[in-house]
Formats: C-alpha cells, sequence, structure tokens
C-alpha cells in the first residue's frame, strides 16, 4: 500500500546580488529574476495553504499537538488517576515479589527501588488495585516515569505500561533489548493473552531515539525517563507510544489497527498501571518506579443509574459494636469492572443515637454473596460480625430519619479514590455499612441500601 503525501517545506529568500555605483542592466535583470523566482515559490506555497479542492494541502495542527482522535491538546484535561511517593509508597499499588524479589521505599527520591539480586531468580510487580475507565471516543493518555537498570545481563527483563496479565501496552527492556510491546486476550486465539505484536527499537516506526531520528536523541533507559502512550481504542484503533525528553512528546512507534485487523486488537482499555520487573537467572537489576498518571483527553462524561444492594430484613440488637449492614464487592470473573459506591441510606426502627460508617476492606463473619442488580457486582447482608478495615465515611443518625452520604467529592465528578479495585492475587475490594448504638442501654433495629455507580460500559 502506497501512502502519498505533500509536505510543505519552509524556504529562505534567495540572496539578492550587490547593487552596482552606477546603472547596470545586468545587474537589474538579474535582480528581477530573483525576485520572480522568489514571489513563484510564495504563490505556490500561498495556493497550496488556501486552496480547498484538488491536490491542495490540508492546513491543520497535527502531531503530538492533538490527542489520539486528532483533537488540539488544550489545558483541561481529566485525571483519572495520579501516583506520586512523597512520603511513603503509594497504596495505590498492590505488589508481589517472589525468590529474590524486593520492594524498598526511597525516602529522599519519592520513588520505589524494585531489586532482584544475584543470589537466585526472583520478581516484583507492583500494580494499581484500580483499572481506569476509557470511553469511546475520548483519548486516553498514559503516563509513568521510571529509571531502568542499565545491565545488559540475559535472564533480565523489566517492563513499564498500561496492562495486565490479559491486555495492554508497555515499554520493556529484556536482555538489553528495548522494544514496545502490544498484549492481547483478542488475537490471535480469543482468551488466550499473546503479546502478539512485540517491536523491537531498530524497527519502531516512528522516532527510533538512536540519534538518527528527527528529534536527534538517544535512548538512554538508565537514566530517568517519562513513558507517555495515548490510546485511540474503539476496539481496532491506534496507539501511540514514545517519550517527553525536553517537554516535547516524541512518538516512537504507533500500533495501527483500523483496516488492518479482523477483530478488536485487545478487549479492553479499561486497564491498570504496571511495573514490573523479573529475572529468569541469577542476575542482578533495579527498576526504578517514580510516579504515574491516566488522563481522559477531552474530559469524561460517563453515567449510570444507580443499582442498589439492599437489606430488607431488620437488623436486631445493635449494640455499641459494629454490625455489618450491606457489602458490595466485584464479582471474581468482573474484577475489570468501573464501580464506585454513591449512596449510603440508613433507616432506625428503634429510638436510639447510632453511628453508620462506609468502611472499606473490613472482614466479615458469615457472608453469603448474591447477586445485585447489576451483573458485576455482588451484595452481601447475612455476615454476622465484622472486624478491622479503613473507615471513608461517617454519619450519625436517630430513629426521627434515615441517614444518607453521597461520596461525591464534587457534583461535577466523581471521587475515583473510591472506586471497587482488587489485588493481584485477584481478590476484590468490599465496602460494608456498619452501624452501632453511641448512647444509652437500648438495643437498636434497622435497615439499609447502598447504591453504586457501575461505570464498566
Amino acid at each position: 500500500m502506497t501512502i502519498w503525501a505533500t509536505i510543505i517545506k519552509r524556504f529562505k529568500a534567495p540572496p539578492l546580488p550587490k547593487p552596482t555605483q552606477d546603472y547596470d542592466k545586468s545587474y537589474l535583470d538579474n535582480l528581477v529574476n530573483i525576485l520572480r523566482l522568489y514571489f513563484n515559490q510564495l504563490d505556490n506555497l500561498l495556493e497550496q495553504i488556501v486552496a480547498t479542492t484538488g491536490n491542495a494541502v490540508p492546513v491543520s495542527i497535527g502531531g503530538t499537538n492533538v490527542d489520539a482522535f486528532g483533537r488540539l491538546r488544550i489545558s483541561s484535561p481529566y485525571t483519572l488517576f495520579d501516583s506520586q511517593q512523597r512520603y511513603e509508597a503509594d497504596p495505590q499499588f498492590d505488589t508481589s515479589t517472589t525468590g529474590t524479589g524486593s520492594a524498598t521505599y526511597v525516602t529522599n527520591e519519592a520513588a520505589v527501588n524494585m531489586s532482584v539480586t544475584a543470589g537466585g531468580v526472583g520478581s516484583v510487580i507492583k500494580q494499581t488495585y484500580r483499572v481506569f475507565p476509557y470511553q469511546p471516543g475520548k483519548g486516553l493518555l498514559v503516563l509513568a516515569t521510571f529509571t531502568m537498570d542499565a545491565s545488559l545481563n540475559a535472564g533480565l527483563t523489566q517492563r513499564v505500561g498500561y496492562y495486565n496479565t490479559q491486555n495492554g501496552v508497555f515499554f520493556q527492556k529484556v536482555d538489553g533489548v528495548y522494544s514496545f510491546v502490544l498484549r492481547s486476550n483478542s488475537i490471535p486465539t480469543p482468551g488466550t493473552p499473546s503479546d502478539i505484536r512485540t517491536v523491537n527499537q531498530a524497527d519502531w516506526n516512528g522516532d527510533k531515539l538512536d540519534g538518527t531520528g528527527d528529534s536527534g536523541y538517544t535512548l538512554d533507559p538508565s537514566k530517568a525517563q517519562i513513558l507517555w502512550m495515548d490510546f485511540e481504542w474503539l476496539g481496532v484503533g491506534s496507539v501511540r507510544c514514545g517519550f517527553i525528553i525536553n517537554g516535547e512528546y516524541i512518538v516512537c512507534h504507533t500500533f495501527n489497527n483500523a483496516n488492518d485487523i479482523t477483530s478488536v486488537y485487545m478487549s479492553t482499555a479499561t486497564l491498570p498501571v504496571r511495573y514490573e520487573i523479573i529475572s529468569s537467572a541469577a542476575v542482578a537489576g533495579t527498576l526504578k518506579q517514580i510516579c504515574s498518571s491516566v488522563v481522559s483527553e477531552g474530559g469524561y462524561e460517563q453515567y449510570s443509574f444507580g443499582n442498589v444492594a439492599r437489606r430488607t430484613a431488620i437488623l436486631t440488637t445493635i449494640g455499641s459494636t459494629f454490625l455489618p449492614l450491606v457489602s458490595i464487592r466485584l464479582k471474581s470473573t468482573r474484577l475489570g469492572a468501573v464501580v464506585l459506591p454513591q449512596r449510603v441510606q440508613v433507616l432506625p426502627t428503634t429510638s436510639q443515637n447510632y453511628e453508620v460508617a462506609l468502611v472499606k476492606n473490613a472482614t466479615l463473619t458469615g457472608a453469603s454473596w448474591a447477586a445485585t442488580t447489576s451483573n458485576n457486582v455482588e451484595m452481601d447482608v447475612t455476615a454476622t460480625a465484622v472486624t478491622g478495615g479503613t473507615i471513608v465515611q461517617t454519619d450519625y443518625v436517630t430513629s426521627s430519619g434515615s441517614g444518607g452520604t453521597n461520596p461525591l467529592a464534587d457534583p461535577s465528578g466523581y471521587n475515583w479514590d473510591l472506586q471497587l479495585g482488587s489485588s493481584l492475587a485477584g481478590v476484590s475490594d468490599i465496602y460494608t455499612i456498619q452501624i452501632r448504638t453511641v448512647s444509652g442501654a437500648t438495643t437498636g433495629d434497622a435497615v439499609s441500601s447502598l447504591t453504586f455507580w457501575d461505570l464498566t460500559g
């Protein structure tokens, strides 16, 4: 397939001949010829710019000045996620280590050293609990900063990107070779994850960052790097991958899919941020995890009606120790769903003063999970006791009225910190409405409901 393109090139004004002291016809003729040539060049340039038919060159802002869908990048991105590790390792990431692997927070660098040693094989994986919702028609921009080990030892793999074990795109260094990788759970065999395209640096279709590209830069991942990728998913769109150096977005490789493949290139663009280092031999190495962010370019306008998990049987004998009213979690087969609690409601049926709390990841005794109005979420109303967890919201109610809290941080947006996530081991977060009495000897009774948004799409 041949792609024809017309490029408007800049040109310099031609040098004019030096004037003679006296009138000289040959000098004047030469001057006129040079000016005529210059004006012809200007006319040709203007014709290309203003023409609207034929072989006109379209004039537009392009390159990395526009997002994945060709819209001009403006200064109002919608941030779905950001991570910085100012005082501690970011708790938004789950960590898994094997063998010689270890993860160590480096205070003065606001970073985590993910290391393996020469004492044997090992691995470290850090992945966000949450996945980040892609909205069709909006470009998804992913930024991640890191430094990789400079070692060229065979048996050492380092990866950074927007991916999990099923789908995604990432930059990697394997046995000293740099590449961008597209992982898919859709092709070539649906349901079988495969790194379907591994494109080494020498084969990148953009700036190879080997000193010969338009930027003139040579990539050195042992120095701090800003990886960027933007996704035009829609199932069959393009993915641009590259690095930001000295404030310049450099496109190194683009995975193009439209008009080329017969199905989606990966089953979803709603994915986590992930870093990993793996040794398959007794070699040492350190991958430094620094910062990351996921941005929906052009805003985020996904909506959902309120799904409900509700307890209709009255919970009796409520005393001064918290008891569970209703809980929700992601289905084990839907851990990539995007679900956030919306509203807590409690109706006391006995005169008493109560404290109501929405608690994350408490331990339930006697839970039995059942379906909800969402196919992605399960609920429990049978647990008899609860311990631990983190209180994310509280309210105080009496028998004279129901209690209700709305976890939106602002009426114009969602509180993404409340989104249900899952661990690397595949265990979902749990939200539980808990209740206890705060005064008097009278035990209480109550019913409750937990409304939630399901933005999975």
